[in-house]
């Protein structure tokens, strides 16, 4: 087996463990609380506009707000370091059929992979700062995944317009 289809592969097994052990956690230790908070503001929002309290409704609602942007992000960062898991696994069982040099694979499935766990850790990292950096590590994460991709995909393409190769 080729070191980028080992890559591949075995990086795209350890995500997948690493996405569901994160989810697992997630599910235990932290969920609860973050749907008890979003309800329990927007009960309070309800409370405060029954009660003719705007300031009261207003703080509820940005607290509903702050809570289910962070449970979303959470959830999200579980599902992308799963579902990129299953692509790299995908991708590595097939690598072979792009038609790049050893080296050039690997530098592709190195790039797949470190897009693959920065970009949602990118995501991840906005559950704590809303600033430009996070989405900065997100972008760049993404960004590797997406040129990784078209770089394997032109690899396909040029293998199946080559001369005898069917």
């Amino acid at each position: 087996m080729s070191n980028s289809r080992w890559l591949l592969i075995v990086g795209g097994i350890a995500l997948a463990v690493w996405g569901m052990g994160y989810g697992l956690w997630y599910a235990v230790f932290a969920e609860h609380q973050a749907l008890d908070n979003i309800g329990a503001s927007l009960a309070g929002s309800f409370a405060a506009a029954a009660d003719r309290n705007p300031a009261g409704r207003g703080a509820s609602l940005e607290t509903y707000r702050e809570a289910k942007y962070i449970y979303d992000r959470q959830v999200d960062v579980h599902g992308h370091w799963i579902g990129l898991a299953m692509l790299l696994i995908v991708l590595g069982i097939g690598f072979d059929r792009v038609k790049f040099s050893e080296r050039f694979k690997f530098f592709l499935a190195l790039g797949l992979l470190l897009g693959s766990v920065i970009f949602p850790l990118g995501v991840l990292l906005q559950t704590i700062s809303h600033g430009p950096l996070p989405r900065g590590v997100a972008i760049a994460g993404s960004a590797f995944v997406i040129v990784a991709l078209l770089g394997s995909a032109a690899g396909v393409v040029a293998r199946e317009s080559a001369p005898g190769v069917h």
